[in-house]
């Protein structure tokens, strides 16, 4: 399961590193944004160990939301034409046999670079 964790501590505490000490629940990090004053990571971890994961970075001092979607695809806007295909980072989407274009939900990382080279405006990201 997927979890965005924002926080606002100028980046010395590395609460991930803890959370996982703590938890011993390795994380994988997805995607991560950190600047001087704020940060914001994307972490996967197994789901059955999500709450006390999310728990654990709370405590940390962390803002924990799950994210049960990933990009969405708005199929009376979708032509098919594969934008999102060649700028996406994790192979979310693909052509089937038809070519038409599927997508794969769950590999999604939430950078949005497909929602900005949709020329039709059928991706959105929701979290």
């Amino acid at each position: 399961m997927k979890l965005l964790v924002t926080f606002y501590d100028k980046g010395t505490n590395p609460i991930i590193a803890k959370a996982v000490m703590d938890t011993g629940v390795l994380i994988n990090v997805e995607r991560a944004v950190i600047n001087s004053s704020e940060g914001e990571a994307l972490v996967d971890v197994p789901d059955d160990a999500c709450h006390i994961v999310g728990e654990a970075l709370k405590r940390l001092g962390a803002d924990v939301r799950i994210v049960e979607n990933g990009v969405s695809r708005d199929l009376n806007r979708c032509v098919s034409c594969g934008a999102c295909i060649s700028i996406c980072p994790k192979e979310v989407f693909s052509f089937d046999d038809d070519w038409m274009i599927v997508t794969d939900e769950k590999k999604c990382i939430l950078c949005g670079r497909c929602v900005l080279a949709c020329p039709h405006q059928a991706l959105t990201i929701s979290y």
